[in-house]
Order: C-alpha cells, then structure tokens, then sequence
C-alpha cells in the first residue's frame, strides 16, 4: 500500500487540477492552540471530497515539520490505514510550526523487449535501477508539497521561511491569521524566486456536502502575489501547479511542480 500511495502522491504533481480529480492534503486537528506542551493531531490522505477519507492514505516517511525556532520537529505514533494516515505532533514551542509532507522524485519510461517498462524513484537510485541503454527512454522529474500551518500561542514567521525548492508559499498575511469576510494576502514562489502568472484554485472543504466546488480562481501577478476574501469560516484547499525544464538529472527534460495548502479560516 505504500508504494500505491507514494506513486499517487508523484502523480498528483503532473496532473491538472480538475473538479473530479483526487487531492492530497494534511488536515491537523486545530491550527491554533494555546498552553503548555500541547498536542495536535493530523490526517493525511487524498481523498475525491475534502476532508473525507476515501481514497488512499498518504505515506509519512517524507513528513517534515519546522519547529517555531527553526529546528525539526518529530510525527509522533505515526500509523498508516487503508483510507488515511495520521500522526501526532507535540508542540514543545510557542510559535508557528509548518507540518509538509515533501516530494522530490523521478519517473521514468522506456521500451524492453517490445514491453513498456516504468519507473518510480529518486536520482540517487536512477542510475542502478534504470538500464543506461534503455530504448526510448523518457524520463521526468516531480518536485511537490502539501502542508499546513499549527501556532501554539503568540504567531511567528521563523518556520515559514521558504527552502528556495520548488513552489512555495511566502504568507504576507499569516497563515493562522485568516478570517471569514476579510482578505489575506500572499506571495507563491518558485525556487525562491517570484512565480508570476500562476493560477490557483482553492476550495472549502465538506465538499460532499454540496453539489458545486465553489472553487475560488487567482492568478499570481508579476511579484508572485495574490489576495483572497474568504467568503466563510472552515477549512480550506489551496493547489497550483506548474512545469519546467529546470531538472536536477540530465536525462529529466521536463520538471513537474505543485503545491497544496490546508489552511483554516476562523469566524470573526
């Protein structure tokens, strides 16, 4: 099951967002929270409905989390079902943890024997698993991130830094600042520069509940900036998606990005 969960998680950066099509995402049991030595717990799936569990679980060997000072931070009880994966995060510090779940793979396919033959990996793996003579050989590579935000107390901005890989959120408005009626403001990066033109869907969850996505459409301007008005309190679905040829293997011609966000918007 980890191998059909992981190959969905690659697949899920070169695919267009479409109404019907699955998403992955973290949904962490509060995301603001107060006292001393507090607990959290998070979801991770890809699901059809938001934030509904019946899909496939995410795998958690790639969760990273951020501690308010910067450091890492360790998934705790980690466990793996059949629709969904959940682990605990103790949050030891005041100040905002950003939880991601980080993708950085390969795919590849070629012809042997007259059969089509695929791959999934990384690149320090491409060169022993993958035949330097292989026919028709295509290879591509998928940089992804799904993640979400949890303060403990007073916000700060130390673990929304961003890596400089791949797309990236850069919060002007924190991401645990966020209110029904009110507009947040924010920039997307990618490999930390400026990501022009990009556009965005971002949908309310409980999706099962309705009969239209109520899907809300940016595009980021020339600073990689966008605002959104949040018509009403819930949880919230970000995804974008973009692609280039700037490979970290010669042999990947084409680079596949995306980037998903749970956030939570409060009633004011």
């Amino acid at each position: 099951m980890k191998r059909t969960a992981l190959a969905l998680v690659l697949s899920l950066a070169v695919l267009p967002f479409t109404a019907s099509a699955h998403k992955a995402w973290l949904q962490p049991s509060q995301t603001v929270i107060a006292g001393t030595d507090p607990w959290i717990t998070v979801d991770a799936a890809v699901s059809n409905d938001l934030f509904y569990f019946n899909h496939v679980a995410l795998p958690l060997e790639r969760v990273a989390i951020t501690a308010p000072d910067g450091s890492k931070a360790e998934a705790q009880n980690g466990a793996i079902g059949k629709l969904r994966s959940v682990f605990d995060v103790q949050l030891q510090q005041q100040g905002t943890y950003r939880i991601a779940m980080v993708n950085n793979g390969l795919s590849a396919n070629w012809e042997e024997e007259g059969k089509p033959k695929r791959w999934r990996g990384t690149a320090a793996t491409f060169a022993t698993e993958v035949p330097q003579d292989a026919k028709d050989l295509k290879v591509s590579q998928s940089v992804g991130r799904v993640e979400t935000f949890v303060t403990n107390g007073a916000p700060n901005d130390t673990a929304l830094k961003p890596t400089g890989e791949g797309i990236e959120l850069v919060p002007v408005t924190h991401p645990n600042d966020l209110f029904a009626g009110e507009e947040a403001k924010f920039k997307l990066q990618i490999d930390g520069k400026p990501a022009a033109g990009l556009e965005l869907e971002i949908v309310r969850g409980s999706t099962r509940y309705r009969n239209a996505q109520d899907e809300i459409k940016v595009t980021t301007d020339a600073d990689g900036a966008f605002s959104v008005t949040w018509p009403e309190a819930g949880m919230y679905w970000l995804e974008t998606t973009a692609q280039d040829d700037k490979t970290s293997l010669p042999q990947a011609k084409q680079r596949r990005l995306s980037y998903v966000a749970t956030l939570e918007v409060l009633p004011q």
